[in-house]
């Protein structure tokens, strides 16, 4: 990356970071039709019916940023950037913008509606990069309860199936936050209680496994727990599946206070508009480390300024960058370029201004930008 785009006492050492993308879906697989891709550039379901997604901070973004990636000017309109898009193909968007983004390493959460994206190998391949795989607790556990008869059956296999399933994963990740919320009791649950869990959703199945009863969620975090791997949660900005206001980290206080002894780190994922309540987290626990995830790309040209927030109480030593991007590589592509911009743009406005020394506003870009992940997540 040009360092002239980002300005400033720390544009050459922003442009040059090789960051590692500790939370990341891979891109698409196969082009979409406009309405879908509208619906996946932002967290609603489906498109709205005032207007285009492109008429947002994202939209504005995509049109600034990547449309010149993909052979256009800065600022194209929606229609002729959809066009020429669509002229180039999903392969040769994913090419240059996964190329254009400078992220040497991803960790690749699978669990998502993995059959429409690449795989961790083919989205490392498109990128030139490595890519190492997170695996979510629940599509291990619902991969088994369709295989098993009973509750004491899923509680006897589910450790060893977890086990298998992480063998060469470098994390663990939870949706309890959408599936349940994180008011939900701390403790440890009992195995009879699991069982109990068990069997109610095999009763409620009805032909598609999906685990949503808050027993076996806490069950299956205290198994992420045990496997003693960095364990992600989404936190925070979610689509319409998740209550936003039971998703604070604030209400995980009394289940991390059971964790924190066992050294295990808790990697708190997106958090926005949470992410101040997150950088606390990571200030009052040992083992807490946070990210700003989704919420700079949604935010658009806004980031430098929740770039700022994430940078007021935490220690630098407890941040990472991710990009969560799934599906669209623009995402991918904004998530690390708007990250750039912003970090450099906040820390070297202090630079100027004699409140940071350059030597300590470089180390913090590196630490956050790679450092950080690749000491927590052993890379």
């Amino acid at each position: 990356m040009d360092p002239q785009a980002y300005g400033g006492p720390l544009g050459e050492v922003a442009a040059g970071l090789p960051l590692v993308d500790h939370h990341v879906h891979g891109a698409l697989r196969a082009s979409v039709d406009r309405p879908t891709f509208e619906s996946m550039i932002t967290e609603g379901p489906r498109p709205h019916s005032a207007g285009t997604a492109f008429d947002s901070q994202v939209g504005f973004a995509i049109r600034r940023w990547c449309a010149p990636v993909l052979g256009l000017e800065p600022h194209a309109r929606a229609d002729e950037y959809w066009e020429h898009r669509c002229a180039l193909g999903e392969e040769e968007v994913n090419r240059r913008l996964l190329g254009a983004a400078g992220t040497p390493t991803y960790l690749v959460e699978t669990g998502y509606l993995g059959d429409a994206v690449l795989t961790p190998e083919e989205h490392a391949d498109v990128a030139g990069a490595e890519a190492r795989e997170v695996v979510r607790l629940e599509t291990v556990a619902e991969q088994l309860l369709a295989s098993v008869d009973s509750g004491a059956a899923f509680v006897a296999q589910y450790p060893s199936a977890l086990a298998d399933a992480t063998r060469s994963a470098v994390g663990t990740k939870s949706i309890i936050a959408y599936r349940a919320g994180f008011d939900v009791d701390p403790a440890r649950p009992g195995d009879d209680d699991v069982v109990r869990a068990v069997e109610r959703q095999l009763r409620a199945a009805d032909g598609r496994v999906r685990v949503d009863d808050p027993v076996l969620l806490r069950y299956l975090l205290w198994c992420g727990v045990d496997r003693a791997l960095p364990l992600q949660l989404h936190s925070g900005y979610g689509d319409p599946d998740l209550d936003l206001h039971r998703a604070n980290p604030l209400l995980l206080m009394p289940w991390l206070r059971r964790v924190e002894p066992s050294g295990v780190p808790v990697m708190l994922l997106h958090n926005y508009p949470f992410h101040r309540e997150a950088g606390y987290l990571a200030q009052m626990f040992d083992n807490v480390y946070f990210d700003i995830g989704l919420g700079i790309n949604y935010v658009g040209s806004q980031s430098p300024q929740v770039i700022a927030e994430s940078l007021e109480v935490a220690p630098f030593t407890k941040q990472l960058y991710s990009s969560d991007a799934w599906g669209p590589s623009e995402l991918h592509f904004l998530g690390a370029l708007l990250w750039r911009r912003g970090v450099s743009r906040v820390v070297g406005q202090w630079v100027q201004e004699g409140e940071w020394a350059l030597h300590d506003a470089e180390r913090v870009l590196r630490l956050i930008g790679s450092e950080n992940a690749r000491r927590v997540y052993r890379l």
